[in-house]
């Protein structure tokens, strides 16, 4: 019988109070069920039907969402990347997937598609308590990209997952090599942003609108004055509304000018 210290089940209880689960296997999503409702879980809905299950994520706001990688109706990895591309409050909310289908493409697809957690089928209590005890108490940085948003892949938790810049020991060693690594990766953010704006306007402002807030902290917090400067017009652009790529082109480019040429080179 599954058990837990008390104290982390309290912990993660906001988490799993509101629990969706996207299975076509009705016996999986009821074993599923037992566990987490014995870890705290308060209100559980499972869907086989991948529109049912956005519709679900819009009316009950959950704070843990399961999903299958394939079924009839269900595409495990199209719903995590409309999930976080979508305007729905859950949008950043932690995604495991459970899957008997756990090869090395598999898992690299869970991940690209913006999944926190990787988990094979069947599994014991043990291993579903600590993906959900990682997405609780080990927050990941949030990335806001155009080709990519999701949590940082940086820190891919799957025990499965056999690649590179898997876990918490390939991000910078130092507070130095992490500043610089966070506005690397926003500068070609933005530099994405503006190139691919009319494909997806909506995104690409979003994620502007993202870089700005972490270009803002950076720039105060390394004192850099001409950074500043430049991310408040930026800033003061968006503001304004309806934002185009003519009137990005200004303001981004006035940023990107602030970047090593390396930077720029693996935008994308």
């Amino acid at each position: 019988m599954f058990s837990a210290d008390a104290k982390t089940l309290i912990r993660i209880e906001p988490v799993v109070r509101r629990v969706l689960i996207a299975d076509p296997n009705l016996a999986s999503a009821r074993l599923l069920l037992d566990i987490i409702k014995s870890m705290g879980a308060r209100e559980v809905v499972i869907e086989s039907d991948e529109h049912r299950v956005m519709d679900h994520a819009r009316e009950m706001d959950p704070g843990l969402i399961f999903t299958e990688r394939s079924g009839p109706k269900l595409d495990g990895e199209q719903l995590a990347r409309r999930i976080r591309r979508s305007h729905l409050a859950c949008r950043r909310v932690p995604i495991i997937m459970a899957t008997a289908d756990a090869t090395a493409t598999s898992i690299r697809g869970a991940r690209d598609a913006g999944v926190h957690e990787f988990l094979r089928k069947p599994f014991a209590s043990a291993d579903l308590f600590k993906r959900i005890e990682n997405v609780a108490l080990k927050p990941r940085d949030w990335v806001e990209g155009i080709g990519y948003v999701g949590p940082d892949r940086r820190r891919f938790n799957s025990g499965e997952y056999p690649g590179l810049q898997k876990r918490t020991g390939d991000k910078p060693t130092t507070a130095a090599q992490a500043a610089l690594a966070v506005k690397d990766q926003a500068l070609r953010i933005l530099a994405a942003a503006l190139a691919k704006f009319d494909n997806d306007p909506i995104q690409a402002t979003r994620a502007a609108k993202q870089q700005v807030e972490t270009l803002k902290a950076l720039a105060t917090k390394n004192a850099d004055v001409r950074l500043a400067i430049a991310v408040a017009a930026l800033e003061g652009y968006l503001a304004e509304g309806a934002p185009t790529k003519a009137g990005l082109t200004g303001p981004i480019g006035d940023i990107l000018a602030l970047a090593p040429p390396e930077t720029l080179s693996q935008a994308g």
